[in-house]
């Protein structure tokens, strides 16, 4: 009997960034799962970031993100750094830019593995390294009047 690592579907596939987007109209949970659907993958793990309306203990009124016109080569270089980690058989992330109100989403990843442990830790370090290196910006205003600006990078 072969090893089950021997398996191809245990192997990460060849091309797994399967959509990846920055975009000024409203994002589909459904076009992101269904982009990492993969008869390999035996674990998909989905991240849905949605617009609240607080943020440090204050109202938050209005809210609109802007992006670096470098941000989808970076969303890109992030993907791929994800895609060399684990052993991903598909991989997609979304994130919305321009004006959005409360329960708006704000940000769409997915990530399918052969296994759900990987496609856990997998879809994780995706939103996180998306959230911390990929120039996107929020300029929230506040209910109190006032404004700031949180950075991704």
């Amino acid at each position: 009997m072969a090893r089950m690592n021997d398996h191809p579907g245990e192997q990460p596939a060849a091309d797994p960034i399967r959509l990846l987007a920055i975009r000024d109209t409203p994002l589909s949970v459904d076009e992101v799962f269904g982009a990492v659907g993969d008869s390999a993958a035996g674990g998909t793990a989905l991240f849905v970031g949605t617009v609240r309306d607080h943020d440090g203990g204050a109202d938050v009124d209005a809210l609109g993100y802007s992006c670096h016109p470098s941000a989808e080569a970076e969303l890109r270089r992030v993907a791929e750094k994800v895609a060399a980690q684990f052993p991903v058989r598909a991989l997609a992330a979304v994130h919305r830019v321009g004006d959005l109100e409360v329960g708006d989403l704000a940000v769409v990843v997915a990530v399918s593995c052969p296994h759900r442990g990987e496609a856990f830790e997998a879809c994780r370090k995706l939103i996180d390294d998306l959230k911390h290196e990929v120039p996107i910006w929020k300029h929230q205003t506040f209910s109190d009047g006032t404004e700031e600006w949180v950075g991704a990078c």
